[in-house]
């Protein structure tokens, strides 16, 4: 990292059907992070569309829409970098895309596309099938949506690539759990093993269809410390300050301190070969006469 960096990790409702409403709150909160100084402000999964995969084909919008460049104008005028969710309509899909737009001032936007989706989303989303990496007020970052990050292999990619902070923006209902105390039994571990920050968000209150989201957004360090998180039951901002020296250290080749390791530079990459060809085994149910 270039230099230290103020992130926000942002918890709302949004509502289906209801792009304006929830567009005029994410203008809203942007500038509530401006006032708070900070640089990169992330929001939830569907935070402009709402998040309801079986009106999926009805909602949504594309990178040319009338609300993508009306946010592209709100970065420009506040100065900071806006991760926005959305369900994302394109020409060239039958169904349309989970996906995060970012949203830098004097740069083109830039989007990522869930890679893994959940059960009940298959039958109405198209998968991305990429790990991109984004750069933004000195800082290298990467995105990932909710169930993508029950994988590893998605955090190891990003870090190997260079990206120093991950964003986990989600869409978790309450029924799911207490996502901070969720969150704590293996984002931790993405943050710790790959030497990054990681920062998570959630939508919270209702969707208008009936699904209830639990809220919640911590941030953690390069070590899997917890350096901050919001137990708030309502809208708001978490913000955190991310410092360069602190990973800029891990990342450093001169590093002489165990307790300063970046463990993806000692992995052995030639003995991982059966990641990728090993499977889960089906078990054989036995069959009865």
């Amino acid at each position: 990292m270039k230099t230290d960096c103020r992130i926000g990790l942002v918890q709302m409702e949004s509502i289906v059907g209801e792009t304006e409403r929830n567009f005029r709150k994410i203008i809203h909160l942007a500038e509530d992070a401006q006032r708070q100084n900070i640089s990169v402000l992330c929001f939830p999964e569907c935070a402009l569309s709402g998040y309801s995969p079986k009106d999926a084909s009805e909602i949504g919008a594309n990178l040319d829409s009338t609300w993508i460049r009306r946010l592209r104008e709100c970065s420009q005028d506040l100065g900071i970098t806006l991760l926005v969710g959305f369900v994302e309509q394109r020409i060239d899909l039958s169904k349309p895309c989970i996906s995060h737009v970012i949203l830098s001032p004097g740069e083109e936007p830039s989007v990522y596309h869930k890679v893994h989706l959940g059960r009940s989303e298959l039958d109405y989303f198209t998968p991305g099938d990429s790990f991109p990496i984004f750069s933004a007020h000195g800082m290298t970052f990467a995105v990932g949506i909710c169930w993508d990050w029950h994988f590893p292999e998605s955090a190891a990619i990003y870090s190997l690539k260079g990206a120093e902070v991950l964003f986990a923006p989600h869409a978790s209902p309450k029924i799911a759990g207490d996502r901070n105390e969720i969150w704590l039994r293996y984002l931790g571990a993405r943050a710790y093993d790959n030497s990054v920050y990681l920062g998570a968000c959630n939508l919270i209150g209702s969707n208008g269809r009936a699904k209830e989201f639990s809220g919640g957004s911590l941030v953690l360090g390069p070590k899997g410390d917890l350096c901050g998180q919001s137990l708030m039951g309502e809208e708001g901002i978490l913000a955190a300050t991310l410092s360069a020296d602190r990973i800029n250290l891990i990342r450093s080749p001169e590093r002489a301190s165990m307790r300063d390791s970046f463990f993806l530079a000692d992995r052995r990459k030639e003995l991982y070969h059966e990641l990728i060809e090993l499977d889960i085994p089906v078990r054989r149910t036995e069959i009865k006469e």
